[in-house]
């Protein structure tokens, strides 16, 4: 199984987050968690680490605003030439905007201002190396997409369903059309599965313990992406204002979006069953290609979730999804147990391993 990974992540380092509430904490998305994942595939006899190609930017704007992609790249410098007297403190090394964007309908110029419009909360730090760290993880995500498509003229009895990983940071799916949150800049999944419509349909399946409200945002009114996310019920937990149940898509995208919003302390049996409703869903759209966001802060002991799934669920949560035999790109999403993270994407990844 081919995975893709560049350390360039570590130059999104930000030194803390404003937490719930107001509190000032140490960020909880930090480099540790590439380590750790590293660690566990490498003691694997079948994982193959492969740097990502540069893609450019043009599958960035396929999903992405041009405005929003602007900003992301100069934001960090505009900021500091507005305030040049600013300190080394670890306060002054990162952009966190105090007000946002309550109506959307203008833009305003000063760069505390684009801020808020273009940040939905503050999990979002920008620092010098983020932008970086982004374009790379994008790289990662579109290199696995790329990965699953070769050999497809391949026989059948040589290659039926090929999958890849993207050990991506940050991480995509609450990046919307153009607005970061919850630790996401740039949409990974997102840019990868549209990447795959040129060869025909594709599934989206996020299996984070939060709702992928930006990749909801970015695949809303379009049909030939069949989006899934089985989450936490966003009425008690981020991202609050999306990942409903009575979301489903508008336009030419109605129907084709569907969100699994489940209790807290949701075990094993219920998110199965959740599960094979998603998978039923995928079967009957049968796309070309899927793409799986996958993330590990459903484990019952992630600090930021309630879910109560064990090693083994996650392990078969894998295995399921890989008996759909589609060609499928994992792309690595949340997850906040270090200690058990890298044990934890082995296990789900495992059941993809022919």
């Amino acid at each position: 199984m081919k995975f893709f990974y560049t350390n360039t992540h570590e130059q999104h380092n930000p030194a803390f987050e404003v937490y719930d509430g107001g509190k000032r904490m140490p960020y909880l998305e930090s480099p540790q968690r590439m380590q750790r994942i590293l660690n566990a595939l490498q003691k694997t006899d079948w994982a193959e680490i492969h740097p990502p190609r540069d893609f450019g930017l043009a599958p960035l704007r396929a999903v992405h605003s041009e405005a929003y992609l602007n900003f992301l790249a100069s934001a960090f410098d505009e900021w500091r030439a507005a305030d040049p007297e600013a300190g080394s403190s670890a306060e002054a090394t990162a952009l966190l905007p105090a007000t946002f964007a309550a109506k959307r309908d203008q833009m305003p110029e000063s760069i505390l201002g684009k801020a808020g419009f273009f940040l939905l909360d503050l999990s979002v730090p920008i620092v010098r190396g983020t932008y970086a760290a982004a374009l790379s993880s994008a790289n990662c995500a579109l290199s696995a997409a790329q990965a699953i498509t070769e050999n497809s003229s391949a026989p059948s009895s040589f290659i039926s369903h090929p999958s890849s990983f993207a050990l991506c940071r940050p991480p995509g799916h609450h990046a919307g059309r153009e607005i970061a949150g919850g630790y996401c800049f740039l949409n990974n999944a997102a840019i990868a599965a549209h990447w795959l419509t040129q060869f025909g349909r594709v599934a989206i399946l996020d299996v984070d313990y939060h709702a992928g409200n930006g990749t909801q945002d970015i695949f809303y009114n379009r049909g030939d992406v069949l989006t899934i996310s089985i989450h936490a019920d966003p009425s008690y937990e981020y991202p609050y204002y999306a990942g409903y149940a009575t979301e489903t898509g508008d336009g030419a995208g109605l129907g084709f979006h569907r969100n699994f919003p489940l209790p807290a302390g949701t075990g094993e049996t219920s998110y199965l069953t959740a599960l094979e409703e998603s998978l039923n869903l995928i079967r009957a759209f049968a796309p070309a290609h899927l793409v799986v966001s996958m993330g590990m802060d459903i484990y019952k002991d992630d600090p930021l979730g309630t879910f109560k799934i064990t090693r083994s669920g996650i392990s078969e949560i894998g295995k399921r999804i890989a008996a759909l035999k589609l060609p499928s790109a994992v792309i690595m999403e949340g997850g906040y147990n270090t200690d058990e993270l890298g044990d934890n994407v082995v296990a789900f990844l495992k059941g993809f391993v022919r």
